[in-house]
């Protein structure tokens, strides 16, 4: 979710091999009916088996360094326990791939968890399923929390194991999915589980339903004007977001890396600016197809340029477009935070996906602060701001300003693929019954 320094060196490479792009298919939107459920149900008396997405970072003592994807599900776990059910979570945590691995347990979570949920009584299963999972589900008293051990331990997980996820399944009477961040997953916890539960067994909890309720909205049912902000490193990552945002946005705002592929396309000098050469002919095909829709597409007048990527280097304002040689653009300019802020005042609507530049150095993090309070006056004028996508969150979080903007996504990769227009299988397998 979040890329440190040298992930951002890694991400200045070329790409390689890019496929072309695809059709996209019309993004319809969902029947919400089912997800009312939750609310109203009575969990009494009731296990409920609930997918949490609970991948959070931890370091090198195994301490969480972010808690927001676990502060997240809390609202739903205390209407469960509120209502006298009693709660088992099942999640996964990192990527292990050689089965079992100290690092990746879950254990070092529950102490966190006791404290989140007001001191409720945590127990910790060392597997996810076999007998001590069993036991331990069938001893669970009401207002009681049981926390599985990392589901992808076990390989079938992630190939989507319906023999996996009936045995997940018989932990619990009912079953909840609050995994917006592993959403877009075909896997075992997060969507074949589904089928072993009976149609009023198996809902959304709060935290799902407030991201498709707010992504709903943006995507289809916006008050104009509408804009997106788009950022990021690479064209490659945003093309599909972008080509169907073209369809309801009225303003596009894009910024970071791939804003210098759009400017070179343009024949601007970007220096040694991050550019895919391979996507010079896909920018022009944008900046045309959004003429023709009559949509705004926003590029940086000026940019902060560097002449090295590091946090000592040299710095300038000068035109995004006439960058020296030798020099690149590592955030936006001051003109440009002044012609985006505008634009985003005037919005009634606002999705913000991926930074203006490498934030996390303090000599390039002016032009994502300003993007990021820009939308939280929108946002205090009565503007519907969502923020999508782990490099924002990291942002809005870092400037203390998740509170002032209307919704925070906790699914990045989700998000993502929820605007590009694709189903995602978490909230197939709970909306299709």
């Amino acid at each position: 979710m979040y890329f440190n320094l040298s992930q951002r060196l890694e991400r200045l490479e070329p790409l390689q091999s890019l496929q072309p792009l695809e059709p996209l298919q019309p993004l319809q939107p969902l029947q919400l009916s089912s997800m009312s459920t939750f609310s109203s149900y009575s969990f009494k008396d009731k296990k409920a088996l609930i997918r949490v997405d609970f991948n959070v970072p931890l370091d090198d003592q195994f301490q969480i360094t972010d808690d927001t994807r676990m502060t997240a599900t809390v609202p739903t776990i205390k209407k469960i326990l509120s209502d006298g059910g009693s709660v088992i979570l099942m999640s996964h945590l990192g990527r292990p791939k050689e089965g079992p691995a100290d690092k990746y347990s879950l254990k070092h979570l529950v102490s966190h968890l006791t404290t989140l949920l007001g001191g409720a009584s945590v127990d910790f299963a060392n597997d996810c399923i076999g007998q001590e999972a069993i036991d331990k589900s069938a001893a669970l008293k009401p207002g009681e929390v049981l926390l599985l051990e990392n589901l992808r331990f076990y390989k079938e997980e992630e190939k989507g194991d319906k023999a996996f996820a009936e045995k997940l399944s018989k932990l619990g009477d009912v079953y909840v999915n609050d995994a917006f961040g592993t959403a877009h997953r075909a896997h075992a916890s997060t969507a074949v589980i589904a089928d072993f539960f009976a149609a009023d067994k198996k809902m959304f909890g709060l935290l799902m339903e407030g991201e498709v309720i707010s992504a709903e909205k943006v995507m289809h049912s916006a008050e104009k004007p509408f804009t997106a902000i788009i950022g990021g490193a690479k064209v490659s990552d945003k093309i599909l977001i972008i080509e169907n945002l073209l369809e309801r946005a009225t303003d596009i705002i894009i910024g970071g890396g791939m804003a210098y592929t759009f400017l070179k396309a343009r024949g601007g000098n970007i220096g040694n600016s991050l550019c895919e050469d391979d996507r010079l002919q896909t920018a022009l095909e944008v900046l045309e197809k959004a003429k023709q829709k009559n949509v705004s597409i926003h590029l940086p007048e000026t940019s902060i340029i560097a002449d090295k990527f590091a946090a000592d280097a040299n710095t300038q304002d000068c035109p995004s477009d006439a960058i020296p040689a030798g020099w690149m653009g590592l955030d936006i300019g001051q003109k440009a935070v002044g012609v985006f802020s505008e634009v985003i005042l005037k919005s009634k609507t606002i999705l913000w996906n991926g930074p203006m530049g490498v934030f996390e150095m303090e000599k390039f993090q002016n032009g994502t602060k300003s993007i990021a309070l820009a939308v939280a006056e929108a946002t205090a004028k009565g503007a519907f701001s969502l923020v999508g996508g782990g490099d924002s969150v990291a942002a809005v979080n870092k400037f203390h300003l998740a509170d002032k903007v209307s919704y925070v996504s906790t699914g990045g990769g989700a998000m993502l693929e929820y605007f590009e227009g694709k189903e995602l299988p978490g909230i197939a397998a709970i909306k299709n019954i």
